[in-house]
Order: C-alpha cells, then structure tokens, then sequence
C-alpha cells in the first residue's frame, strides 16, 4: 500500500432506462469526443 499514488478524478454518471439506451448514449457521447469512456452495469 505504500506504493499508492492518489490521482484526483472526476466523473459524470448517467442513468439509462435500458441496455439499448445505454448504448445509445454511449455511442452519442463518443461522436461528442468523449475518449475516456467507461461502461457499468449494477
């Protein structure tokens, strides 16, 4: 543990109805130019 380097981020999380919206929105914020794009499900 002594070799942790805390990384300050930052992160918007969006709420979807479905799988299909989430990639909807996944492909949308891609062709706005977002890169660091992440995926989750819970």
């Amino acid at each position: 543990m002594s070799n942790f380097k805390y990384k300050e981020q930052h992160a918007v999380i969006v709420k979807v109805e479905s799988e299909q919206e989430q990639k909807e929105v996944f492909e949308k914020l891609k062709k706005l130019g977002f890169k660091d794009l992440k995926v989750v499900s819970v």
